[in-house]
Order: structure tokens, then sequence, then C-alpha cells
């Protein structure tokens, strides 16, 4: 038989998926029986306003490679898919549209607002899942889920009822993290902080008893707070202040009375060693003001724009009252100095507004408790980090972590189910369900939950370690009493080859999809798993890609040449290299001692991780042991072993097929030997 002179992959790839959606395969339900115990993964659920993105499809190929190895090791794999409602995100999405349109969500009301975003999450929210089909995913679509689904949320209800009765929810006034776009409170993970240039402003601050100092001179990026002033702190071991300590100040320009307190959280080198506590917009001048009992004034609101302020200032802008302020302390002599600063400005991670610390009336969760949770599996063992190293930055997050505000002052997602509340939870609070929420759960004689949880691998970022991977231990041991999964691979962060992070803002992101549509699936995949060098910054290059298209052709050409030298007549094939009996030329001998060899490595490889290099063996192995060597001898062999080169060639396939499945498959296809309805549930080869 003779294949295609050239392999075209938007003609195969479609053909092939439909191939392997027909079977039925990607359900474990269907795979031949196994006496394996099953093998899950649960997707990291992307949003429903997401696009494949380089970070996905390295994700992706990581998970996909993992679930197709299992499945021809003969256990029964699930890759469980979904998507995550990803509150702040969608909503924005929508109201931009409303927007366009002329209207708001305040035009519609909530009801009529939650009807459009579940339109929109119709039409658009499947879209990225498609795309994952595109890369040649292997999810079971049949049981693909949605945090906001009615089981889900059943769910995400049970989890928050549960830890209300323990006591472990409360709401209290505290200092938030607040976006005054997205008019909603975010947790210290949801921050994106950039690097911004700024000043550092100098200001005096007179003393009420001028007999031992006129004033007391402090540094802020931050003069507008100052008239939510409640106090000036000094570290206790600065020899400058002791003295000062008890005594009162006058804030500039209101002239408000105010003490002069010590504290060991003031750093003796920034600025002057003197800071000024505004407990009602700094988190850490918070902390010093509620151990020293100093009043909360809130001069900020929800808007940004000054509140509770002397009326030449009400209602401007932050900024604005940052200029008024400036211009009236150089006026009246209180203003010292200006220095050039440069500092990390926190920013709404979804619509990049500067965020602003304000008290608010927030629901809160304790984590004393379910950090130990989190820890302990971490410190036994039971759950292992890969790369090792993400172990202590995880551990040292726990050791400091505070209660995590969970409640969202937004319209789409789940409600807080506490009658009168408007309020709606985290989406970070439903995505820490995952794993067994996707399950079945809370319904404990679901099937699939006592099957498949406690799932196997979880394949992340690691900039999502804190807000998602902590938070998903500590659930499972809550409500399940199990660890949620063995093994967390961190994946690398994808970079330009200029070792910049990527941003489709900026013209620097590569999306996947033209990858495939330039150099196929197959090409993608496997120069995607070539550069997987356990690295946690991949700087990824097309070259790569590249790479993978020739070695996807050599493939074919290999194959091509193959079959055009045997019978055309189906062949039965040994499993294993040992079970040829008949007398074997030096070269065969050769080969099949390579390939067992290359095998156990690979094998070796994948059982640990190592999948740049399980790609770099195969890719060697085909192209010089194989092609480069053997071919070239099979071909002066005067009395051929067919079944001795098909055998290489299939073994080479089925190792290859993780990674390079749509070509694999298409070639196993027509091999003349006897086979199984596909590549992708043949056994694993074995020595």
């Amino acid at each position: 038989m003779e294949l295609d002179k050239q392999y075209d992959p938007k003609i195969t790839e479609g053909k092939i998926y439909k191939l392997w959606e027909e079977s039925g395969f990607f359900n474990p339900d269907n795979l031949p029986k196994t006496n394996k115990k099953p093998y899950c993964i649960t997707i990291p659920p992307p949003n429903v306003t997401g696009e494949l993105h380089m970070g996905h499809a390295l994700n992706s190929v990581i998970q996909d490679t993992l679930i197709r190895w299992k499945r021809m090791q003969g256990f029964k794999t699930l890759w469980l898919a979904g998507t995550d409602h990803a509150g702040i995100a969608t909503q924005n999405v929508v109201e931009k549209k409303l927007r366009k349109d002329g209207s708001s969500r305040f035009d519609l009301g909530k009801e009529k607002f939650i009807e459009e975003v579940w339109d929109w999450k119709n039409k658009y929210g499947d879209i990225i899942l498609g795309q994952f089909k595109k890369l040649g995913c292997s999810c079971d679509w049949s049981r693909t889920r949605f945090t906001m689904d009615e089981e889900y949320s059943k769910a995400v209800k049970e989890a928050f009822l549960n830890y209300y009765k323990k006591g472990w929810i409360y709401k209290g006034k505290r200092i938030v993290n607040w976006c005054p776009r997205c008019q909603t409170s975010l947790s210290d993970l949801e921050l994106e902080h950039a690097e911004e240039k700024g000043s550092l402003w100098y200001i005096k601050y007179p003393l009420v008893d001028k007999s031992k100092a006129n004033y007391i001179m402090v540094a802020t990026t931050r003069p507008e707070t100052m008239l939510g002033d409640t106090a000036v702190a000094v570290n206790p071991k600065d020899e400058r202040y002791k003295n000062l300590v008890g005594e009162k100040v006058l804030i500039p320009l209101i002239n408000k009375e105010i003490l002069i307190v010590s504290d060991s959280l003031i750093d003796l080198e920034f600025g002057t060693g003197a800071l000024k506590l505004t407990p009602g917009h700094d988190t850490i001048d918070y902390e010093i003001g509620q151990k020293h009992n100093l009043e909360i004034i809130q001069v900020i609101d929800e808007r940004g724009k000054m509140t509770n302020v002397p009326e030449q200032y009400m209602g401007l802008g932050v900024l604005a009252a940052r200029e008024k302020i400036i211009q009236e302390l150089k006026e009246k002599g209180y203003l010292e100095k200006i220095e050039d600063h440069i500092h990390q400005v926190p920013k709404c991670y979804r619509c990049r507004t500067t965020i602003e610390l304000i008290p608010s009336w927030q629901w809160f969760l304790k984590m004393s408790e379910l950090a130990k949770l989190a820890e302990a599996p971490i410190r036994t063992g039971k759950i292992k980090f890969h790369p090792a190293s993400f172990k202590k930055p995880y551990l040292d997050w726990l050791a400091n972590i505070k209660d995590w505000c969970i409640s969202r002052q937004i319209w789409w997602g789940h409600k807080i189910p506490i009658d009168g509340e408007n309020d709606v939870l985290d989406t970070w609070f439903s995505s820490a369900l995952w794993p067994f929420a996707t399950l079945g759960w809370p319904t404990k004689t679901k099937k699939d939950l006592k099957t498949y949880y406690p799932t196997d691998v979880l394949v992340t970022a690691r900039d999502i370690l804190n807000l998602w991977v902590a938070r998903m231990i500590f659930s499972g041991l809550e409500f399940t009493g199990k660890i949620p999964f063995k093994d967390v691979i961190v994946n690398a962060t994808v970079l330009t080859k200029e070792g910049e992070r990527m941003s489709k803002s900026l013209g620097t992101g590569i999306n996947p999809l033209n990858l495939i549509e330039k150099y196929g699936a197959d090409a993608t995949r496997f120069g995607i798993a070539y550069q997987i060098t356990g690295g946690q910054d991949m700087k990824f290059t097309e070259d790569n890609i590249l790479m993978g298209r020739k070695f996807c052709n050599k493939i074919w050409n290999a194959t091509r040449f193959i079959l055009m030298q045997i019978p055309d007549t189906k062949m039965t094939i040994p499993n294993k290299s040992s079970e040829f009996k008949s007398k074997l030329k030096n070269e065969d001998k050769r080969i099949l001692k390579i390939l067992d060899r290359t095998t156990k490595l690979v094998t070796s490889d994948l059982e640990t991780f190592q999948f740049g290099r399980a790609a770099h063996r195969m890719y060697d192995f085909f192209w010089h042991d194989f092609c480069d060597k053997y071919i070239e001898e099979f071909k002066l062999q005067e009395e051929k072993n067919p079944k001795v080169i098909l055998f290489v060639l299939l073994t080479s396939l089925k190792m290859l097929h993780p990674f390079i499945p749509f070509m694999t498959e298409e070639i196993y296809q027509q091999l003349p030997i006897k086979k199984k309805k596909c590549l992708m549930i043949e056994n694993w080869p074995n020595k």
C-alpha cells in the first residue's frame, strides 16, 4: 500500500478527531475493561471569556500527553473538562457589550442583566473548548462541567453553609482591595502589580508642644491620604525619635491633633523613619492601628473620590486631590522636598484600574484551621510539587495567611446564601471545589466521585499556586477527608524569545491556533513539548514548531518508504521484541535493543514528568537510529524481514502518539497489521 506523498494536517486532523469522538474512547466507560486503577485529571477550567493562548497550549499538551499515555497503559482514564464562570471578567465583557449598545447593567436591572450574561455565555462561553479540540485534547466532553451549573451551584452552597455553621465565615468591616471600576472587593491574590515612576513627598507635621522639636518629618507616596491620618509612627529602636513618642502633632492643612506612637513594624531605613498612619487606606497602617486602637477614617470612597474631607477636596478624584494638596503644602511651607520613587502599584487583574484600599463590610472565611489542612499533605509528601522548589513559597504563604475575603459586589456569580444578601462569592471560592464538585459532590453516592476521586495529577501555572491550588487542597480535605490530587506539575511560564511576558495588547502574544493553521497541531504540540526542560520560564521560539513539522514529515516519509517495501497483506506483529523467534540479522538485533532501551527510558521520563526529555529521546531514536541507520541498512538487505521494521515503526508510533496524536493515528489506520479500532487504545510498548 502507499501513503499520499505529503501529509496534510488540515485534511487529516478534522477527520481523525471525528474518528476519536465517534469511537467513544474519550469516555472511560467505553474503554476496554481493565484491572488497573482509574486515572483522572481535571482540567484547570478556563474562563468562559477566554481564548486559547500559549499558556493554555503548554498546559494542555502536558495533560493530554499524560492522559493518552495512561490510556495506552490500560488505565481507566478520565480527563474532565469544563469552564469557570469568571465573575468579574465575564461581567466586564457583557457590560462592555451593553455600553456599545448605549445601555448599562443598571438600566437593565439585576434580573435582566443576569439573563443577558447567560445569553452571552450560551453563545460564546464554550469557544475555548472547541479550540482545545483543535489542539487534539482527548477530554471526555460528555462530562463537561460549568461552575454555574445547577449541580455545581448546589455544591458551592453546601460548602458555604458548612463553613458558616462551623463559625468560620463571618462578616466584618476590614480594609480590602477595592476596584473603583469593577466596584468590588478583591483578594490580595487577584491583584497585579505594575512598576510605576512616582514621588516621595517629605512633609513637616508640626508638634503641638514645640519644647522638644518644631516638627517631625514624614515621607509618603500618597499625600492625599493625610486627610485621614490618625497617628504618626516611629520604630521604638529609632534613637532620633525616642523623646517624641507620646507627643502630639498637627496634620498640615487641617490642623487636627494626632499622636506619635512607636511600633516595630516601622522601617527605620525608609524615608525619614517616621510613617504617617492612615488605617482606613493602608494594610500596614490598619494593622498598626488595630494594635494602638486608632480610629479608622475613610477619606476615599468606592468610586475613588475624596469623601469625609474639607469642602475644597470633596468629590475630587485621588490624583486631582493629590495635586491640590501638594500645591497647598508648598504654599504654606509644609513640603520639605520631593524625591523620585519607583514603586509597585496594585492593579485590578481584570480591568487594570489602580486599586484603592478602603474599609468595607465584607464576608470573610477564617483561615487558621484551613491553612493547617493545606499545609499537612505538602509537609508529609502525600502531595508533591514538580519542580519541588515550589514547596517552600507555598508553605511560606500559608504561614503568613490572612482571612480570605470571599464576597464580591457584582451580579454575576454564586449568590451568598444568606437571606437579604446581594453580594456574590469570590469566583475562587467555587473553583476551590473543582476536583470533587465536578465528580458529583456533595452527593457522596455518585459513581464518578467514588471512582475517580481523589484525582491523580494537577497541571497548573505558578501564579495560581495560592489562589487555587492551596484552596483546592484544604477544600478537598475539609469536605471529603481526602487530598484532591497526588502530584502538582507547575508548568513553565511561556515568554517571548526575548524573555518578556507575552501580551496580547502589546502585540507580543502568540495565538496557538495560528501555529496550528500554519504547521499543524502535531508539529505545534511536539515543538512545545520539546521545549519543556524543567525551568520555570520558557522562551518560546517558532523555530521549535518548524522543527516539529520537519520531524512529522520525517515520520510520514519514513512510513511511506516502509509501506512500499513490504507486502500489502495483513500481518500479525509481536507485542514485544523478545517474541521474535526467527533468526535475526545483526542490524535487526541492534535496532531492537536500542528500541527496548528507548522504550524503557521514555516510560521512565513520563513517570517522572520529564516531557521534554522524552520528546528529545524519541526524536533522536526515530530520526537517527531508525531512519539514518536502520532503514538505510534495511534497503541493502537481500532477504528483508518486514515484521521487524513494522514492529519498530509501530512501537515508535505508540511512543510518539501522546505527543503527536493525529499523524500517528492516521498512519496506524493504514498499517497492514491486525490492529485495534484506534491507536489511542493500543497497548503501551514494553520490553
